[in-house]
């Protein structure tokens, strides 16, 4: 792994992160250029954030038009942007009401919110939220108690309570969880930061049979599952499953800094001055986020995700037998490979020097989220690059 930076230059970062010393300074659609010219095929786009690769133009154009016209003209008015792309959001999904945010974290955030004051209203003030173990939903102090990733249950004490961690893909341990101090059921589709581990179509349904007869509310968060990136617009509409509330993030600004808090309006129960943000449904960011989403929705968009995310599966299993590797898993274009007995952060490392990006969430987990547009061409010559990686 890489080790903190002693360079003048990047001193003043506060050291959050370890990162290479690298600086990007260029980006289209499945590429990336550093400061010296150097290209790299770029299999993370931000942790999933850049939908449609680096500088798609139509977010680029997008974003040149709203620039010129209009930023932010406060939270507390409407603007054209923001409606369009709130009646984008509820035309193609189950859910009526829409609350923009800047990121996935404050869009869980608000979730959680949103189902505790559902159940002081409709649950006798249940307010307790099943999560799953090696879940992820955020790094704020809410949505780090919600998330089940090993070694957070030290950091940042004393935690905020309420949340009951069990075992992912277990129903049986949800029925049993499952009383009527608990208000909702929050889960991601594909746990990303856990090693990309989806969740099996018997699990997902029979939460949401769960809960409906346990008067519990159902939250999908969808911050990385969303926006195509599953094969679906949402990852819940593969496993024939609505939940009460969604969270979306990352790839629905396209690169920009965007996410959203859906909700069907029979648990949508916010008042005025219940939730809000200074950025909340900026007409900039909203902009960015029509492009993206008119663009998934063109004739023909998702039918070519799904048949790259075939693709990339069927490539990195041909890398796996050729290396005695692990199995595949994930949906669509979120897959994961099991490097076995092998460290997979030193294959990142190896891979970035061959200019190749990618992510281990796990020690023995490379995770591939690459653009929506990438081409076929460039999902083989991954194939490729990271066959010679690893016969090095």
């Amino acid at each position: 792994m890489s080790q903190p930076s002693s360079s003048p230059r990047f001193s003043p970062i506060m050291p959050t992160a370890v990162r290479p010393e690298i600086v990007f300074a260029k980006g289209e659609g499945s590429w990336l250029w550093d400061e010296s010219g150097k290209r790299y095929l770029d299999f993370i786009q931000g942790w999933a954030v850049n939908a449609l690769g680096h500088c798609h133009p139509a977010v680029v154009q997008a974003l040149q038009t709203q620039a010129a016209t209009l930023l932010n003209p406060s939270p507390g008015f409407y603007n054209p942007a923001m409606l369009k792309l709130a009646g984008l959001l509820t035309d193609h999904s189950g859910f009526d009401h829409v609350f923009f945010a800047s990121s996935g974290a404050e869009a869980n955030e608000g979730a959680i919110k949103l189902a505790r004051k559902w159940g002081t209203l409709h649950k006798g003030g249940a307010h307790r939220i099943i999560t799953f173990e090696s879940g992820f939903h955020g790094r704020t102090l809410a949505t780090m108690a919600a998330s089940g990733k090993p070694g957070w249950e030290q950091l940042f004490t004393p935690h905020i309570p309420g949340f009951i961690k069990l075992p992912f893909n277990d129903l049986a341990a949800v029925e049993r969880a499952l009383d009527e101090s608990v208000v909702a059921v929050m889960l991601e589709p594909v746990q990303g930061e856990g090693g990309v581990i989806p969740a099996t179509v018997a699990f997902m349904q029979g939460l949401r049979r769960l809960t409906h007869e346990r008067h519990a509310l159902l939250i999908a968060d969808e911050v990385q599952t969303g926006m195509g990136r599953c094969g679906d617009l949402f990852a819940h509409q593969g496993y024939g499953v609505q939940p009460d509330i969604m969270t979306l993030g990352k790839g629905i600004g396209g690169g920009v800094p965007l996410a959203a808090l859906l909700a069907t309006k029979a648990v949508s129960c916010f008042a005025p001055g219940d939730q809000g943000g200074t950025y909340s449904g900026n007409a900039l960011t909203c902009a960015a986020g029509v492009a993206v989403l008119q663009t998934l929705l063109a004739p023909g968009f998702m039918e070519g995700v799904r048949a790259k995310g075939a693709l990339l599966r069927q490539t990195l299993e041909g890398v796996s037998a050729n290396f005695g590797l692990g199995a595949v898993r994930g949906r669509g274009l979120l897959l994961a490979l099991d490097t076995g007995n092998r460290d997979a952060p030193a294959i990142v490392a190896a891979a970035r020097e061959a200019g190749l990006l990618l992510n281990a969430p796990r020690p023995n987990a490379l995770r591939f989220m690459p653009a929506l547009t990438v081409s076929a061409g460039e999902i083989r010559l991954l194939g490729s690059m990271l066959e010679a990686v690893l016969a090095r």
